[in-house]
């Protein structure tokens, strides 16, 4: 018999259950092989989640994750959310009443005109995708976009600074990677319908944050056919001096990934300045990077690189937070 047998013991019966997996003469596992398929069913997307809150943004993160819900055959939930942006504090008394009134009333008009836009849209896609609609406070945004974030593989969303950039996509992206601790695909407005990018930029400065965003990308790594290993103002001193991302380079190779180590100086002043003339230089169609966040008591929530990235990246920009 050709091929390679395999004993599986199984505990519910007297003998040996026999599985034979496809390997051929010379070693080789068949791609149809039930390896491949483990393999396939682990490093995939099966679960997506978009929020949306303007509809003037729908269409665009809706045609990003349509497309990204067929090619990992994954189920796509919407989070239409109305937002109340009133804060009561600041009103006394009756006034406070019919302001709060009138915001509230305002917040489900919007969640209800997105929502029946994203079904509209949604009706003719062929994917599975569910659609939820729900009002909330500014101030409250955190938990209620954490909670849903939390139990999906990948989340979609538009970047959170810019022109015709509502005040609560910037809490909503922070709820997404910091308390969901969820893998987030950023997407600048404006952009031609993601798909498997071929030519990928990590950015590795060998935090957890960076490796867990890596990890979290290997899916579209995997698909590429050149990624580049960014590694800025290396220590000159430690166990890595000698070869900055190799071990990164070493564990992506395991997993199929060819990779490119390069080393870059801090020539700008700012170290996004470095990223973005990087990922130019290399016609980068995806940068990986880990997120780092400040203290609510610091003037801003997210680091200095992360927060600079998602002002001026003119690419997407897959982020974790470990």
């Amino acid at each position: 018999m050709t091929g390679t047998e395999l004993r599986f013991l199984d505990l519910n019966q007297s003998v040996p259950v026999l599985r034979v997996l496809g390997f051929d003469e010379m070693g080789t596992i068949g791609p149809k092989s039930f390896a491949t398929q483990l393999v396939g069913h682990n490093m995939s997307y099966k679960s997506l989640f978009c929020v949306l809150t303007d509809v003037a943004l729908a269409d665009d993160m809706l045609g990003h994750a349509v497309y990204l819900a067929a090619i990992h055959d994954a189920h796509l939930e919407v989070l239409c959310l109305g937002v109340d942006h009133s804060q009561t504090g600041y009103y006394q008394g009756a006034s406070s009443v019919v302001v709060l009134q009138e915001t509230i009333t305002q917040a489900h008009e919007d969640a209800h005109v997105i929502e029946t836009h994203v079904r509209n849209y949604l009706r003719s896609a062929d994917i599975r995708w569910g659609v939820e609609s729900a009002v909330a406070q500014l101030a409250g945004l955190n938990q209620f976009v954490a909670a849903r974030a939390r139990f999906a593989d990948l989340v979609i969303l538009p970047l959170p600074y810019g022109e015709n950039c509502g005040a609560e996509l910037e809490p909503i992206t922070e709820a997404a990677l910091f308390e969901g601790q969820a893998t987030t695909l950023i997407l600048p407005q404006d952009i031609a319908t993601f798909s498997d990018p071929k030519r990928i930029m990590i950015c590795w400065n060998e935090s957890p944050e960076a490796l867990s965003a890596i990890r979290a990308a290997m899916p579209i790594l995997q698909a590429a056919e050149a990624v580049h290993v960014a590694v800025i103002d290396p220590p000159a001193h430690g166990p890595t001096r000698s070869d900055p991302g190799g071990l990164l380079s070493q564990y992506l190779s395991r997993h199929g990934v060819r990779t490119e180590i390069d080393v870059l100086s801090r020539t700008l002043p700012r170290v996004a300045d470095v990223i973005v003339r990087h990922a130019t230089d290399m016609d980068a169609e995806l940068i990986v990077m880990g997120a780092y966040g400040h203290s609510r008591f610091r003037e801003a929530i997210f680091g200095g690189a992360t927060r600079n990235m998602l002002e001026h990246s003119v690419l997407p920009l897959m982020m974790a937070h470990s």
